[in-house]
């Protein structure tokens, strides 16, 4: 697993947006999203985004995904990437398949991180199937209060 810390040219139609439309529209045209229905399932992760006091807390399952196969990258500054993929089985001419449920194929996911992330300072790790990714916070500045003496 990589850490990479990349700057592009800002492309507004590259990041992941929550579309509340999105499972509607999956679910009645399941082709429409993928040109390949075998990756579908697989190429649009399911990724967990938390704030705690301390960092924004990021988990993926991957079953089966090596940490090799595996990318964590901040582009732009501010823009968190995980990207990846799970190769497919091989197959062997003598075997019959009865059924294929598993996806694979590449994933990539994108998140804009709040003004209060470290980038510098983001942190990874793939432990029993789940890619836990933080990223710390800054500690919010207390505005100054300075006493002003009166004259008189």
């Amino acid at each position: 697993m990589s850490l990479v810390r990349r700057s592009n040219v800002f492309d507004p139609f590259s990041m992941d947006l929550w579309d509340p439309f999105d499972t509607m529209f999956r679910s009645i045209v399941p082709s429409a999203t993928s040109t390949n229905s075998e990756t579908a399932a697989f190429a649009s992760a399911r990724i967990d985004w938390k704030e705690t006091p301390e960092a924004h807390v990021f988990k993926a399952d991957l079953p089966g995904v090596k940490k090799e196969e595996v990318k964590v990258e901040v582009e732009d500054g501010n823009v968190l990437v995980i990207s990846g993929q799970r190769s497919r089985e091989k197959e062997d001419k003598d075997d019959k398949w009865h059924r294929v449920e598993r996806s694979s194929g590449q994933f990539i996911r994108r998140f804009r991180l709040p003004d209060d992330a470290k980038v510098d300072q983001v942190k990874a790790g793939l432990e029993n199937g789940v890619l836990t990714v933080t990223v710390p916070k800054a500690e919010e500045k207390k505005p100054e209060v300075k006493a002003i003496e009166i004259s008189g």
